[in-house]
């Protein structure tokens, strides 16, 4: 094969019709500019140039490997100007996985700072569970996943962000439990309305009640954060929610917080990644910006 330096010699002779000229932008000397020329054309059986007065002009053959070696090198200087704007940030995509909740009620902040720092990278987000999220990380859909740890899989990275705690609340329909304190034998006795049994947060409480020697029987079960608010409001029953996220109507009063005998133990929020995988520049600095 022929080196690839041979034809960079070659396209800025053609370029300028001169080998002082093409050793000038290249920064070498004209005689081995002369040599380069000479070897490619050994290499490939013909004459490139000839010599006039001004300098050197293609021959026949020598103006149709130019017509591909522009294009070439044109590619050439578009790929570089990419990976600059690439690493600049001036360009690309960053892919993020997480829950519609973690999206709505943790992330959006950062992602709308993100956003306004680089416009040019395009933000695309893919919903789903915990084992979904991991799963999209694994096939290489998504750059990052944020979710609820713990995540035990050594093929991933997990790098902790923000600790969230989970409750159960009410609506003005169970108004006589406010200034009560129930076991978790007499919570179990109200319609409960949890999340669908795949999500991290249904895992947690499941795992918790079955070690006190408890079953969990939800009244409802919903996929979202807002139809767990809603239904609550609403007295369809009592809702296992992020404390974090209902902020807004614990404080205005359409709902409160159910007191229990035992503490819900809090979770950790993990941004994740595949490990010994290299990440993009957006990637990385989103990675910053979340810390």
């Amino acid at each position: 094969m022929i080196n690839h330096e041979l034809y960079k010699v070659f396209y800025w002779a053609a370029k300028t019709g001169s080998l002082t000229q093409a050793a000038h932008s290249l920064y070498l000397t004209q005689p081995s500019v002369s040599h380069a020329i000479k070897q490619l054309e050994e290499s490939l059986g013909i004459t490139l140039f000839y010599r006039n007065s001004k300098g050197v002009v293609l021959t026949e053959e020598g103006a149709v490997l130019y017509s591909y070696i522009e294009q070439s090198h044109i590619l050439i200087s578009l790929a570089e100007k990419k990976m600059e704007e690439l690493k600049n940030l001036d360009s690309g995509e960053l892919r993020i996985g997480g829950s519609d909740s973690l999206f709505k009620y943790y992330l959006l902040p950062y992602l709308e700072a993100f956003h306004r720092q680089h416009p040019g990278i395009g933000l695309h987000l893919l919903h789903g569970t915990t084992p979904e999220i991991m799963a999209y990380l694994k096939e290489g859909k998504i750059d990052l996943g944020v979710v609820r740890m713990p995540i035990g899989d050594s093929q991933i990275e997990v790098r902790e962000g923000i600790q969230l705690q989970d409750c159960f609340v009410a609506g003005a329909h169970y108004v006589e439990l406010k200034d009560e304190v129930l076991s978790l034998e007499m919570l179990l006795q109200y319609p409960l309305i949890l999340f669908s049994r795949n999500s991290r947060a249904r895992m947690a409480i499941t795992e918790l009640i079955q070690g006190y020697g408890y079953k969990l029987k939800p009244e409802i079960e919903v996929g979202s954060v807002d139809l767990l608010i809603e239904f609550a409001r609403k007295g369809l029953g009592i809702s296992y929610v992020t404390r974090e996220f209902v902020a807004k109507e614990l404080e205005e009063g359409s709902l409160f917080e159910i007191q229990l005998d035992v503490q819900l133990p809090p979770s950790q929020v993990g941004i994740m990644n595949m490990r010994n995988m290299p990440l993009s520049s957006a990637a990385c600095k989103f990675i910053d910006q979340f810390r």
